[in-house]
């Protein structure tokens, strides 16, 4: 015998999403939002949320917004203040806020494109997790996924220093902070995608078209992973159906670094 699927594992629990106004962020908090979760979807640009939360609302479910910065340690205290105060916790938190520069060699890496992907991608995601693990820890415990990449501790290119080093930083963040804080019932994982559907996986001037072609060459798979993808696999390590997940970097990249 077979059990069901669940569809639901999200209801009564509030979710925050950060980078939810485009892309990743949004098909993530769209899928929260359709298993129950009553989401808060951040970003810097308050009419990219807007969108995402009425595409929510007109699935039928609960979603509000608000503007921070992940770069700023005080914006996402508000950020996690506010989540508390719209839906009453935090049970679900997804660090997926992120910024992508390339197309340079290590030796002429800008350094103000250095200091942006680290602050965003890297010091972003550990404001990000000592604001949340700070509620989670006093209130029960909590799930976390934090957004890495394929880029950086599985996969390297040329021309990608900067990103790539910002993104396995994440991924060695993210396993000494789920040992860390495991014991007090906040649970930490990560999801690396590769290229999917997402503005950052297109070449200068290329388009969604001509991505897809590329992509048959690049990827085992054959195709670009889907925004659907992604944000399956994040739900899973959120829900309960991940229990002894902990420290997990689960790769979503259709065996390009396998």
């Amino acid at each position: 015998m077979t059990s069901a699927r669940p569809t639901a594992r999200f209801t009564d629990r509030s979710a925050l999403v950060t980078g939810a106004g485009s892309g990743l962020g949004r098909a993530i908090a769209r899928a929260l939002a359709a298993e129950g979760a009553k989401v808060v979807v951040s970003g810097r640009t308050a009419a990219s949320l807007a969108e995402t939360v009425a595409l929510i609302e007109a699935d039928g479910g609960t979603a509000a917004a608000v503007t921070a910065d992940v770069a700023d340690a005080g914006s996402v205290r508000e950020l996690v203040r506010r989540t508390v105060e719209l839906h009453g916790g935090l049970d679900v938190a997804v660090n997926n806020a992120g910024v992508f520069r390339g197309g340079t060699s290590t030796a002429d890496f800008p350094l103000d494109a250095w200091r942006e992907l680290l602050d965003t991608n890297l010091t972003g995601v550990l404001h990000s997790l000592q604001a949340e693990i700070a509620h989670m820890r006093a209130h029960g415990g909590g799930s976390i996924v934090n957004i890495s990449s394929n880029l950086g501790a599985h996969v390297r290119l040329p021309g990608l220093s900067g990103y790539q080093v910002s993104k396995a930083a994440v991924s060695a963040l993210t396993r000494a902070a789920a040992l860390d804080h495991i014991a007090e019932g906040v649970r930490i994982n990560a999801v690396s995608p590769g290229a999917s559907e997402s503005a950052m996986s297109l070449l200068p001037g290329e388009t969604e078209a001509e991505r897809d072609v590329r992509m048959k060459g690049q990827s085992p798979l054959g195709r670009l992973t889907s925004a659907a993808e992604v944000a399956a696999a994040v739900l899973y390590l959120a829900s309960d159906d991940a229990g002894s997940a902990v420290g997990t970097d689960l790769v979503v990249d259709g065996g390009v670094s396998a």
